[in-house]
């Protein structure tokens, strides 16, 4: 007895129609062309639809504090905090950070 025997890998023999693929129940996937800059006559009032709202006072102020705190983040880095920790030590034991420049031509 094999596993294809078993039930275990099953093998379908339905054939699906042209038929059963037009009818799948969603509207027409065209929209005529009517002539007008988005399909609106001039002079109808434009209504919002439900998820408008959301986008425009919930997605944009997101976007924008998002951006906001990304900017005023406080640094973090490893290669910061070594570099301001051996300044520091530096200074302690008295050597100078700054090196004087001299006029060399050759």
């Amino acid at each position: 007895m094999t596993i294809l025997n078993r039930g275990i890998f099953r093998i379908t023999t339905r054939r699906i129609s042209n038929s059963s693929i037009l009818r799948g129940g969603h509207g027409p996937e065209l929209q005529e062309p009517s002539g007008y800059l988005f399909n609106r006559k001039p002079g109808v009032k434009y209504e919002r639809e439900g998820w408008e709202n959301l986008w425009y006072f919930g997605f944009y102020p997101v976007v924008l504090f998002g951006g906001i705190g990304l900017y005023f983040k406080p640094d973090t880095k490893l290669r910061t905090w070594a570099r301001a920790e051996a300044e520091k030590r530096m200074e302690e034991r008295g050597d100078t950070l700054e090196y004087e420049h001299t006029e060399y031509i050759i």
